[in-house]
């Protein structure tokens, strides 16, 4: 398998998982203190991945909790963040302008401030209140810091009994996919790595994985036009456009809006001959419980896209680290 080192990723979810200690401390400390509503806020794709979590919180628990996307908060600000708010941000190098901007602002109101920064001598590093530093594994890190709080706020029962699940068995589970999915993988990519266009349509807690999928990976990184759309709107608009050689993907969960999904699964058969379905249901994640899958089917989509994009990065011979524009000119 090319680019893929099983003991490093296996190492890398197990060592995101061994934060939860710390994160843990973090949580419970800012539960006791006591705040009116959680505000995510981010840009590209942290704000991506704080759509995957306000999701996963929405259908569990009553915590107020919100998505806020940095550039908007600078031009607009917004009322419903008081100095009673908790901010929850992530960031890879601890410098992205409009976030370092935005915190700023949220500072000075007084709110306070939960940091997930992998570079802990930067910027935002230094401004969070609270702070977790550790690579990579954002959504997971995401996850664990609600799925905490919800714990405490008296919504999640099954909270012990489900870490000592992925604790026990999440990191080789997700290694399993990788290999179990690189044949398909290249597959795909040998069909789609030229395409014009290709429409990615998910839902639920996959929505922030779609969102992110097309604008993140396949816009930015391989330089191949995209859009994203949720599965609910797929019947108000989009669907008129498809025929039968465009390019589509959905991405299947198996979380509450699992439904929304298949529905479009069900229909495209209809209209389109050149669509995929990657359904995290078709990976065994063994030693995982039925009823944890859906907390952690966003992790099984992004093990199998890393599988796709290392195919494309190698039939395209552009490798994904180069940027034409982001972060090479001043905008």
């Amino acid at each position: 398998m090319i680019k893929f080192n099983e003991k490093q990723q296996f190492d890398s979810v197990k060592g995101a998982l061994a934060l939860r200690p710390q994160i843990e401390k973090a949580a419970d400390d800012i539960y006791k203190k006591g705040f009116d509503k959680i505000f995510f806020i981010g840009i590209g794709g942290t704000y991506a991945s704080s759509m995957q979590v306000v999701h996963h919180v929405k259908e569990m628990s009553k915590l107020e909790v919100y998505v806020e996307h940095a550039a908007e908060f600078i031009a607009s600000g917004n009322k419903h963040i008081t100095k009673d708010s908790l901010i929850v941000y992530s960031s890879v190098t601890g410098t992205t302008q409009e976030v370092v901007e935005a915190v700023k602002i949220l500072k000075e109101i007084g709110c306070t401030i939960m940091a997930f920064v992998d570079e802990p001598d930067s910027q935002l590093a230094k401004m969070g209140d609270y702070l977790v530093s550790y690579v990579l594994n954002e959504q997971l890190k995401f996850f664990m810091f609600m799925d905490r709080l919800m714990f405490l706020n008296g919504e999640f029962d099954d909270y012990d009994d489900m870490y000592a699940e992925f604790d026990t068995y999440l990191p080789q589970a997700l290694v399993d996919v990788e290999v179990k999915a690189d044949a398909f993988a290249q597959v795909f990519a040998q069909k789609h790595h030229n395409d014009d266009i290709h429409y990615f349509v998910g839902a639920g807690n996959q929505w922030g994985a779609t969102y992110s999928y097309a604008m993140c990976y396949w816009e930015e990184q391989h330089w191949i036009k995209t859009k994203s759309i949720h599965a609910t709107e797929f019947f108000h608009g989009m669907f008129e456009i498809v025929e039968r050689d465009t390019a589509v993907t959905i991405f299947v969960g198996e979380d509450t809006q699992r439904g929304l999904s298949k529905r479009v699964v069900d229909f495209i058969p209809r209209i389109c001959g050149n669509y995929e379905v990657i359904d995290s249901k078709d990976y065994e994640l063994a030693g995982i419980s039925e009823k944890y899958r859906g907390h952690i089917s966003h992790l099984v989509m992004m093990a199998v896209n890393r599988r796709i994009d290392a195919h494309i990065e190698k039939i395209n011979c552009h490798p994904v680290e180069i940027r034409r524009y982001y972060r090479q000119l001043d905008y």
